[in-house]
Parts: C-alpha cells; structure tokens; sequence
C-alpha cells in the first residue's frame, strides 16, 4: 500500500446517530466525501454493540457494507486497557480482568477483526490506577501488562495505539512517552487528543509541550477539542476528572486544544512520521475526528449527523489554514 503524504482523515461514526446504525453511520461520512471509518459502536440488527462482540458472519456483514460505500477502516475503536490495573476497591465503577483471560479474550478477537477489516491499528489505553492515586508508581507494572498486548498485535500484523486520556495512568504526554520508551516494541504508538488534556487543566501551551513529548512515539491523532469554563480555571490539577460531566466539546479551532499550532507541526514533519509508520503497513497518518460535540462520556460520545459534518468542515478549514495537506473524496 502505498504511502500518502496527504492526511488520512477517519473519524468514529458511531458518534452520528444514537441508535448506532450501521448503515446510517456509513451513508452519511460516505456523503461527506470519507473514506475511512474507525468502528466503535455499532448495530447490525442485532441491538448495539461494541465492535469487539460481532461474530465472525456479523463482521462479514459490515465488511460487505463498507465495500458497498466505498469505505475502509482505519482502527479498531477497541476499549482495550480501559480496566483496573490492579484488583482492588478504589469506588469506581471500572472493572478488572485476569491478565492472561484478558488477553485471549478481547485483545485476540481486536486483532482478528482487524484482519478480517484489512485495517492496521487497534486502539487501546494504559489501565486505570487507583483513582485519585499517583499514576507514576504504576507505570512499571502497565508496561507489563502491555508487553504481551503489544506483542500480540505484532503477530496479526497490527500496531497497538495507546490514546491520551484523564483517569488513566498515560493521562499525559510525559506519562505516555515513558510507557513507549519502556515497551520498546515498533508495535506500540502514541494517539494524541489535545480535548484530552484540556479537560484535565492543560493550557494550549501545556497541550503542545504533549504534543512534543509524545511525538516521537505518534501513531495517529485524534481530533475533538474543549473549552474550559475560564481561564482562570484551565491549570493542571490532576483530580480524578468525572468524564460523564463534560460537556464543553466544540468543533476543532472553537476550543482550547491549540490543533493549529500540531498540525504546522506535522506538515514540517511528516517525513519523520513516514519513516517509522510506513515500516508498519501503513498508508499514512491519520487524523480521526472523535468531536463529541452533544456529549461524551468514559467509552464514547455523540455529535449527530450535522454536528459531526461541521466537526469535519472545521477540520478542513483549520488545515487549510495551516498548510496541511489532506485526502477526501473528491
């Protein structure tokens, strides 16, 4: 597959309607002029579902309609690394899985439908900590558990991406880059989300300090962005963030994430970026809108038809505005 210097653009179309349609979700980003889709939620006629549960024929399904619409799947929108690192009581609702069953289980079945979607990257996290704890001392322990996750990955033919996100124990940059430079496998990258970091206190020039920190080990980026209630407030606290609260997502260039100033970035250089993903299969950098622009919480979000076409339509316009170059449909 050949590589494109241009910006893939993907984005989670579950985010367009509630009922989660499959075929509502294609027909409108294939109006829209994408050509990739990250799969997360979804219904096939069977109620809906996370990815991760299709069956084999279900899968088969959803391949037939993508190819019917002209689409393909960018990443596995799995919640991979979105449990208790540790088995203990910390009054959240998250939940622990045994390390072995897990891997087996979910993070096996990602890689098969990821084959059976001819797509390359799998999302996942870094576990959750004990709330309101030092997510630090943990990370030996997340680097552990990942190995084999990563590893795993590999042997499918896949890179495994960990996302930047509150709660976590790779809440940021600096968190994130240790993780991957601990791994140490061409298998494991970085998905950066400014919304992400602002929600938790980030200024826009603590949103790119991340940025930079997390560069060398980027796989893709996704795209959402947040607008704290003042500036007053916007500073560190790293306080456990209650995710089902936000509700200041606005279209990327509306907030506070600074994606003006990344996406200079990434056009000088994408040369760099190319060199260590094409090695992986793949056909350029993705930019995936994930906008939750009428809502998100702990596992996904919503923006509807329109809210998510003019989260696009603000994407393209804030890369025409900084000279990056990008792939639609014509």
């Amino acid at each position: 597959m050949a590589w494109d210097d241009r910006l893939l653009i993907s984005g989670f179309c579950d985010e367009i309607c509630t009922d989660k349609r499959l075929e509502t979700q294609l027909s409108v980003c294939a109006a829209l002029g994408m050509e990739y889709v990250t799969l997360r939620f979804l219904d096939v006629g069977a109620g809906i579902q996370n990815v991760l549960q299709l069956s084999d024929d279900q899968a088969a399904s959803v391949k037939k309609s993508l190819d019917g619409y002209g689409l393909k799947v960018s990443s596995i929108g799995s919640p991979i690394g979105k449990v208790k690192l540790l088995d203990i009581e910390d009054g959240t609702n998250n939940c622990y899985r045994q390390p072995q069953e897990y891997l087996d289980s979910d993070v096996r079945r990602a890689c098969e439908l990821a084959n059976s979607f001819d797509c390359k990257l799998v999302r996942g996290f870094s576990f959750y900590h004990p709330a309101g704890a030092d997510p630090k001392p943990h990370v030996a322990e997340a680097v552990d558990r990942l190995k084999p996750i990563v590893e795993l990955c590999d042997r499918h033919g896949l890179t495994f991406g960990l996302e930047v996100e509150a709660n976590l124990i790779g809440q940021n940059g600096e968190i994130l880059a240790d993780i991957f430079r601990q791994v140490s496998h061409p298998a494991l990258a970085l998905i950066f989300d400014g919304a992400n970091l602002i929600t938790q206190g980030y200024k826009t020039d603590e949103v790119f300090a991340q940025w930079q920190l997390m560069k060398p080990g980027i796989g893709w980026i996704h795209v959402k962005d947040y607008l704290p209630e003042s500036k007053s407030a916007n500073s560190v606290s790293g306080q456990y963030v209650d995710e089902e609260r936000l509700n200041r997502y606005v279209p990327v260039g509306h907030g506070a994430s600074g994606y003006a100033r990344i996406f200079q970035d990434v056009a000088k250089s994408m040369p760099e970026f190319r060199a260590r993903l094409e090695s992986r299969g793949l056909p350029g950098l993705f930019v995936d809108l994930e906008p939750h622009v009428l809502g998100g919480g702990q596992f996904g979000g919503y923006s509807g038809a329109s809210g998510f076409g003019n989260s696009l339509r603000s994407l393209c316009k804030l890369l025409d505005q900084s000279d990056g170059k990008y792939r639609l449909r014509g």
